[in-house]
């Protein structure tokens, strides 16, 4: 992995970290803001599965445990791909929660939400550049389509040598026929 490309993962999960790791410790502070949406979400979650915890709090302190984990994981380039999706799937609960704009009558709290929703636009754009990136090494479409074409020459000269030696099989074949004896 290139400087740029570690330095540049561990600037993009930063906030991840932090702001999970705050959040992990202290979910409370958080729970009147999200309450909304984890309304909404709750009844899909157990229909999903029953056992699954649904309170404000509890689903706070599973977005954060997720943050910091997926976070780290993008830091150090281990899964960094999968990590920046599962980071870009966390951003968006988190933005809806933390910043509607739109319900906002205010307007320095309409301006500040918009400020704030922009800014996790901006990092759902990096991740999702992150998700993509395949650190200068072919990616797997390349890979495939490469493995699919070589593979497809191997057997065009499978085929083209069985020929060869058919005719030539053909030949000595008619050639015995005609020696006698």
């Amino acid at each position: 992995m290139t400087p740029v490309r570690s330095l540049a993962r561990a600037m993009l999960s930063g906030i991840f970290v932090i702001q999970g790791y705050r959040n992990l410790r202290n979910p409370h502070r958080l729970a009147e803001t999200a309450k909304p949406v984890t309304d909404k979400v709750a009844p899909l979650l157990r229909k999903a599965h029953p056992n699954f915890p649904t309170d404000t709090e509890s689903l706070i302190r599973l977005n954060a445990a997720t943050q910091v984990g997926a976070g780290l994981m993008l830091a150090t380039g281990r899964f960094s791909r999968p990590a920046a999706l599962v980071l870009a799937g966390t951003l968006v609960p988190v933005t809806i929660a933390g910043h509607p704009f739109w319900k906002n009558d205010d307007p320095i709290a309409k301006n500040n939400n918009q400020i704030h929703t922009l800014k996790n636009l901006g990092l759902l754009g990096g991740l999702l550049l992150a998700a993509v990136d395949t650190g200068g090494k072919p990616g797997m479409r390349w890979r495939t389509g490469h493995r699919i074409g070589h593979s497809r020459r191997s057997v065009q000269r499978a085929v083209r040598t069985a020929r060869r030696e058919a005719r030539i099989a053909v030949r000595s074949a008619a050639t015995a026929r005609r020696l006698p004896g």
